[in-house]
């Protein structure tokens, strides 16, 4: 253990303890053993820290907030993100695994991290010292045992191997009091089970959702245990992940779903699918900060959002396959769409220039009456031939040209405005989950835990518990909500051309939680590939679930004031 030497710009949680944890009072556990109804107002301050700006190296930083970075740094590392050309946002070095150590939203995240955990030990510390806790007081307790939790395993899957891959391997620093006395890293399996311990904790203090403060901006017993049902599942611990979910869904797995799939998002502090979110108010809204804004744009004069990433191409497909999926349908949009009846056509290629891929782009095409499209790119003329693979998409039509001597896939869709719909040669697919809010384009209350991840966490261990047909039962509960096919059982899903049943699980969670951060723990946890060969400024390559790129870099403040080792790329 190494003795740490407090430099003057060392200002990480893990490495000091003299935490401005709430931004007008500096309270120490002593204090608020002496007040411990300041504890709410403490635990209050951690909410805040989500959402908040907070100083660091001695100034605020704009766009710098726990929630915009973190929702960035887990969706980026999987494939369902188009980032459709160069930015001096360091989000375009997280989507090619090129980030560094001295990026601002890889060190604001951990310190922002470790501030979250040095003041829950803090409120710990303090309300533990009541003799006869009132129901109040435990459910402030409970509220904290998450958030040291939630910490932890954030930075767990951010900065360490995920769990699937060793419990040996070198974890994130574990931190339980407010002494900061010795920063080492422990071991990722050390890390998940303190996890595990305060979750389970937090629950038992919660009892149930009786004492919960208010709105599902606040911890509850359930968001506890949901968060508890994802843990167990990044384990491996399927029994115990399948009995928790049991618990919770009951006898009817539909019944905390919300028919309307826009008000999910919009109305996320209310909806009754919500188990915790971050919640916003029309006061926090900042227009750099807001994670919609890389995501949608009003464009136009006066228009807000930056709107220059996209929803990828294969995700896209994925979801054509079945056509009318209300999910698709209430957050998907080309921006400039003329609805004249024409179509375009775009396919990826390599410009020359560099790993990534820009798009071939033909606009303004007559509709096909024969399943066949004759264009002409760059003087040169092709032919778009359909081939229908009805065991692979349900006979959803799939394009093919002969480019450079290859076939090559192409994909018609609805025709652009040529000027306001392309950015770069990329059509404009904008997303909404995180937009609209109070009407308003760049708002939203995050959600980090919902029903619907339940019911797919429960399938995804009963797969893995040999219980296939109740995996699929589960899958259908949600694809029922979502308006499409449902699948008779695992039988007919083979004639789909799966042949295991997690793909299907991983299918639906794709589509059904994309852009909520799950991605790329879901395929490293069950030993699948990362394909990213699409366009977008990511390198053109399959990452392996191994990949030492996955996990960020730790911050260079913290290798400097503490000594711990970094990780390998």
């Amino acid at each position: 253990m190494k003795k740490l030497v407090l430099f003057g710009l060392a200002i990480f949680a893990a490495v000091s303890c003299n935490m401005d944890f709430y931004r007008s009072d500096v309270m120490t556990s002593n204090m608020l053993a002496d007040n411990p109804g300041a504890a709410v107002y403490t635990t209050d301050g951690i909410y805040s820290l989500f959402k908040d700006t907070e100083e660091y190296r001695g100034k605020k930083t704009d766009g710098c907030e726990y929630v915009r970075h973190f929702f960035q740094m887990t969706e980026f590392r999987g494939d369902n993100v188009c980032l459709s050309g160069e930015t001096s946002d360091p989000l375009c070095q997280e989507i090619r695994l090129n980030d560094f150590a001295s990026q601002k939203n890889v060190y604001y995240t951990w310190w922002c991290a470790y501030k979250i955990i040095y003041a829950a030990n803090s409120n710990i510390e303090a309300l533990e010292k009541i003799s006869e806790p009132s129901d109040k007081e435990k459910q402030l307790l409970g509220e904290n045992y998450f958030f040291r939790a939630l910490g932890h395993f954030d930075l767990s899957i951010l900065y360490s191997k995920q769990y699937a891959l060793g419990r040996d391997n070198p974890g994130v620093v574990l931190r339980t009091s407010t002494d900061c006395a010795t920063t080492e890293r422990s071991t990722v399996g050390e890390v998940y089970d303190q996890i595990v311990k305060d979750l389970v904790h937090a629950a038992e203090l919660m009892q149930d959702d009786k004492n919960c403060r208010g709105d599902h901006g606040f911890i509850s017993f359930n968001a506890a245990r949901g968060l508890l049902t994802r843990v167990y599942l990044y384990m491996g611990e399927n029994q115990k992940c399948y009995d928790l979910c049991n618990e919770m869904l009951g006898t009817n797995p539909s019944a905390n779903l919300n028919p309307d799939l826009s008000d999910i998002y919009v109305n996320a502090r209310t909806s009754k699918e919500t188990l915790w979110c971050i919640a916003h108010t029309m006061t926090d809204n900042q227009q750099r900060g807001s994670i919609g804004s890389m995501y949608f744009s009003t464009n136009g004069t006066g228009g807000v959002g930056w709107g220059e990433m996209y929803w990828a191409d294969p995700l896209i497909e994925l979801f054509q396959r079945y056509p009318g999926d209300k999910r698709f349908d209430a957050h998907f949009s080309l921006y400039a769409n003329l609805h004249d009846g024409k179509k375009m056509i775009h396919w990826p290629i390599d410009d020359g220039t560099n790993n990534f891929r820009s798009n071939a782009l033909v606009l303004d095409i007559p509709a096909s009456t024969t399943g066949i499209y004759n264009f002409t790119y760059q003087g040169t003329p092709y032919v778009a031939t359909l081939k229908s693979k009805p065991g692979v998409n349900n006979g959803y039509p799939q394009y093919f040209i002969n480019y450079k001597g290859e076939e090559t896939q192409v994909f018609v869709r609805d025709n652009t405005d040529k000027v306001a719909g392309i950015r770069f040669l990329y059509p404009q697919y904008y997303m909404s989950k995180y937009s609209w809010q109070d009407g308003d384009p760049m708002l939203s209350s995050p959600i980090v835990i919902r029903w619907a991840e339940i019911i797919l966490n429960r399938a995804e261990a009963e797969a893995k518990l040999g219980k296939t047909e109740d995996a699929i039962k589960d899958v259908n509960v949600l694809r029922h909500r979502a308006g499409i096919h449902e699948w008779a059982n695992f039988a007919e899903c083979q004639t789909h051309e799966y042949t295991d049943v997690i793909d299907v699980i991983l299918d639906e969670r794709r589509m059904e939680l994309c852009f909520e951060g799950h991605r790329a723990f879901d395929l490293i946890r069950n030993n699948r590939p990362i394909d990213r060969r699409f366009a977008g400024v990511q390198p053109w390559e399959v990452v392996q679930p191994d990949d030492n790129r996955i996990p960020y870099q730790i911050p260079d403040d913290e290798i400097l004031v503490s000594g711990i080792p970094q990780n390998p790329r």
